[in-house]
């Protein structure tokens, strides 16, 4: 399988394609419950992706807040939800893409077709359903998370030694460690760089343009950059930033910060230095 369509798709280029792609909307499990939002209203036929229950194993130290699920388990999930391995997917949000990217880029790094809708349901222009969608279980083969896609701590450590980038994709106050809503230590990992993810979009919640996302990481492409933020979910917003702007994916360091800060010996830095 080859992922030939582009990573971020616009409203009118789903709605010309809606025929042939499978629609998915991402959001948060937990105690949010996903159902709420998604039940008072979705793009017609979207399937209701819970990102905790299907795009992540359960946390753990080290590994972080949002492991990469098995990928047995994983295909029997989407499976289950009537995603094939050769279904094109559009995924979206009502978050900018934050929740969203990290389908889309799972996807694409197995192979399969799979696309941001840009700036998410508020862009949609069409009728928006409420309720279930009913869908048919598939048969769907499990495909091995590719190596070469993703970086470990170890690896993260070796690049910045040898001068590689790699790239924080939180905010600015969670890099400097002023604040830190969800992990245990506040800070960033020593050399790496903040490039936020929020700012990928414009004021509309769009995508800036090929030209000036380029532009933002002009500075970063190296043979094999990094990117991390929290927990493996809003590095994938960067790392599709990237992919649209012409440097490829860069390998995403899954574990992230939740799993950086709870690996013993790791080095915590904080402020703007990088």
């Amino acid at each position: 399988m080859t992922a030939v369509i582009d990573p971020i798709v616009s409203s009118d280029w789903l709605h010309s394609n809606h025929h042939v792609t499978t629609v998915c909307d991402v959001r948060p499990g937990g105690p949010s419950d996903p159902w709420l939002g998604y039940l008072d209203g979705h793009l017609p036929a979207a399937i209701l992706i819970d990102l905790d229950a299907v795009l992540a194993d359960p946390p753990a130290p080290v590994l972080g807040r949002h492991p990469l699920p098995d990928p047995i388990r994983f295909a029997k999930a989407l499976g289950a939800l009537g995603i094939g391995n050769e279904a094109t997917v559009v995924a979206y949000d009502d978050m900018g893409g934050a929740y969203a990217s990290r389908f889309v880029w799972m996807l694409r790094i197995i192979g399969q077709s799979a696309a941001l809708l840009d700036g998410g349901r508020r862009a949609w222009t069409g009728v928006l359903e409420r309720g279930q969608v009913e869908v048919d279980p598939v048969d769907r083969e499990p495909v091995p998370w590719p190596t070469e896609a993703l970086a470990d701590s170890t690896a993260v450590q070796r690049h910045i030694a040898e001068g590689g980038s790699v790239i924080d994709s939180r905010a600015p106050e969670r890099f400097r460690g002023e604040t830190e809503p969800q992990d245990d230590v506040a800070g960033h990992i020593p050399g790496a760089a903040n490039v936020p993810f929020a700012d990928n979009l414009d004021g509309s919640g769009r995508f800036l343009d090929t030209a000036a996302l380029a532009a933002r990481f002009a500075p970063f492409d190296d043979a094999a950059p990094i990117v991390y933020c929290g927990s493996g979910v809003t590095a994938c917003h960067n790392a599709l930033a990237m992919e649209a702007a012409g440097f490829g994916l860069p390998r995403v360091y899954v574990g992230s910060w939740s799993g950086w800060s709870t690996e013993p010996g790791r080095i915590v830095a904080v402020g703007d230095e990088s």
